[in-house]
């Protein structure tokens, strides 16, 4: 039978590989022969060069590796077939004990086969050789993890014209959902066969992580792959956590909530026609610049490039502590409260010396919303944190922010709960003052006394928003625990925290505890604006800078979230500010927001906060339900596994 329209090269090539006569297995393929006829052949050779894989490897071996570098080309072939890869894979399969370090480049072109998308019968047999090959030879155990993780974001497709890169866009591959589950099917069959494959794995999911300014698609499927590994590897779960999570607070940070509104108020009035902001991001190759108008409007897209990718990530993170507490919508008490230890690990970690990130703490604080005992726990922790005199100062600072912000700005905290967290504040002020009255430092510094007037700041923050609560049903009873609290004995002290705080907090403070007679702060208030309150900005010596508006370079955790398509997760359970008039008397307000916690409508401390450069470090200061990523790009729907309580 001769080869039609082919060189006879080719025909000897085809030959040698066994697609003409040789050993035949099964199945059959339709040929095309001279005269225009059709055949049945068989499709199922033994591939070889003059003799079996193994022939070809030993050869190898012993120097001759032409038809070794025949194997490979074969291999790399873009339009090979099913039934050739079934082949292959079968003949591996059987001499997978040859397969040593010495053939590493073979091995990295086999697993590197297009199984996925491919038919079941491939899926299976490429399966069965991994699971062949790690048993046999745990060499590989490492290029078998990484190929495996390389599949968890989609595939690229560049058109070109000419030499020019006309379109660099993702793949909208309708076959993820099933991808994404085979690669996790093979994870399972690796640690199936070595134990200690979690250990090797970590590794590999950070080193394959992709860059934050890479197309928000790309984070989200990565994003959703990683936390679904934290189903079949429980053990990695704080770890993959503590990856995920570090990421999006270099996100966070680099979308400041000054940009953010700069951007939104750009894209509403025009000004920017893409809604683009320029920055880092549109600098790169992958960051597409039709990537939010492409999309369809209606979606709540971001204008601020990072931000947009944030709110993306936020949603595969709230949807996926959701999804993990929530079994057949019943709350799993234990499922939650694992979750929390982790969660709260890397909060410590990560989250809580994180100077001015704007979003990314919503994920304990939505954790928080589940149960009521979660919460307690959580103001407890923080609560610990700040008195201990054993932790840096900036953290307990930083912990007393938090507990302020948390009880103002959480609606699902109960007033007992508040007056509970400032029964051990307001005292804890006390024994402060106590403790300073008589000494040599009992003046105002920031330096010295940072933990007391950070806490201050959270005490009075919080009766600023919570104070109606606490006199409304019954005046006379709200009145006498409020004046049982003694402000007139902390805002008179020596130490005069009115210098320190926001001005935005304790103006509205002094209006609150005028109104209820409670302390008269006006007159401090006025000494201190007369005054100038040094501040040295620099640990390297230098100039005195004069800052009086922000000293504590505080900022409050939980202010109003931004990212529009996640926040639909957080304003059931967030307080927005109601303005209220202090007049005497008048107890008139404004009505109450709609679901809305847009800066315009809560602009309580528009303008005070001055915060610092943002860093990531030690610095002053459902997947829409059952695991399926928001834009429906992850995997198929899967039962999470239940551990016994």
């Amino acid at each position: 039978m001769a080869c039609r329209s082919k060189p006879p090269e080719i025909c000897h090539l085809i030959c040698c590989w066994g697609l003409v006569g040789g050993n035949e297995q099964h199945g059959a393929e339709t040929m095309e022969v001279d005269g225009g006829e059709f055949i049945s052949s068989p499709i199922f050779k033994t591939v070889r060069f003059g003799g079996t894989v193994t022939n070809i490897l030993d050869k190898f071996l012993q120097g001759d590796n032409n038809d070794y570098e025949l194997l490979k080309h074969q291999l790399l072939d873009p339009d090979i077939k099913d039934a050739q890869i079934i082949s292959w894979l079968q003949e591996f399969r059987s001499c997978v004990t040859h397969l040593t370090k010495d053939f590493e480049q073979l091995v990295s072109v086999i697993l590197r086969l297009p199984w996925l998308g491919r038919s079941q019968d491939v899926v299976e047999e490429y399966l069965a050789f991994l699971s062949n090959l790690v048993s046999a030879q745990t060499v590989y155990l490492r290029s078998c993890l990484s190929v495996t993780v390389s599949n968890f974001i989609p595939g690229r497709i560049v058109i070109k014209e000419g030499d020019v890169d006309i379109s660099d866009s993702d793949d909208d591959d309708e076959n993820l959902p099933r991808n994404f589950d085979l690669c996790h099917r093979a994870l399972e069959i690796i640690a199936r066969y070595v134990p200690s494959t979690s250990r090797f794995l970590m590794p590999i999911l950070r080193e394959k992580f992709p860059f934050i300014n890479k197309s928000a698609r790309t984070l989200e499927c990565y994003v959703h792959n990683l936390l679904r590994i934290t189903v079949a590897f429980p053990a990695l779960r704080q770890e993959i956590l503590e990856l995920v999570i570090g990421k999006l607070l270099r996100l966070d940070v680099s979308a400041p909530r000054s940009d953010i509104e700069d951007a939104e108020e750009n894209a509403a009035q025009g000004a920017d026609g893409n809604g683009q902001e320029e920055g880092l991001f549109d600098m790169d190759e992958d960051e597409e610049n039709v990537t939010n108008s492409s999309r369809p409007p209606g979606l709540n897209v971001m204008a601020h490039s990072a931000a947009d990718r944030l709110d993306i990530l936020m949603m595969v993170l709230l949807a996926y502590i959701k999804d993990l507490s929530y079994v057949k919508g019943t709350l799993e008490l234990t499922l939650t409260k694992e979750l929390y230890r982790d969660l709260i690990a890397v909060f410590d970690k990560l989250i809580l010396p994180t100077h001015a990130s704007c979003h990314v703490q919503y994920a304990i604080f939505y954790l928080c919303s589940f149960r009521l005992g979660l919460a307690e726990a959580f103001l407890e922790h923080l609560w610990k944190k700040m008195q201990s005199p054993s932790n840096p100062a900036v953290i307990r600072q930083t912990a007393a922010g938090y507990i302020g912000s948390f009880l103002a700005r959480a609606k699902f905290l109960p007033l007992p709960t508040v007056k509970a967290c400032l029964d051990l504040l307001v005292p804890w002020l006390h024994q402060y003052i106590d403790s300073q009255d008589a000494g040599s430092k009992a003046f105002c510094d920031v330096s010295l006394h940072g933990p007391f007037y950070a806490t201050c700041q959270a005490v009075f923050y919080t009766l600023v928003f919570r104070h109606r609560q606490m006199v409304e049903g019954n005046l006379r009873k709200g009145l006498a625990y409020l004046q049982m609290l003694n402000f007139e004995r902390i805002v008179m002290c020596q130490l005069n925290p009115l210098k320190v705080c926001l001005p935005a907090v304790t103006n509205m403070f002094a209006a609150i505890t005028r109104k209820y007679q409670l302390v008269f702060c006006y007159t401090i208030i006025e000494r201190n604006n007369r005054q100038m309150l040094p501040v040295v900005r620099s640990s390297l010596g230098g100039d005195s800078l004069t800052a009086n508006a922000n000293p504590l370079d505080s900022f409050f955790p939980f202010d109003p979230y931004l990212l529009k398509r996640s926040g639909k997760m957080i304003q059931p359970i967030y307080q927005v500010w109601e303005e209220v008039s202090m007049c005497d008397g008048d107890e008139a307000k404004r009505p109450a927001k709609k679901d809305s916690v847009t800066e315009e409508e809560d602009d309580f401390l528009r303008g005070e906060s001055l915060q610092s450069e943002a860093v990531v470090g030690l610095t002053p200061g459902s997947y829409e339900s059952h695991m399926r990523s928001p834009s429906s790009v992850g995997s198929s729907p899967i039962a999470f596994l239940q551990r016994p309580f």
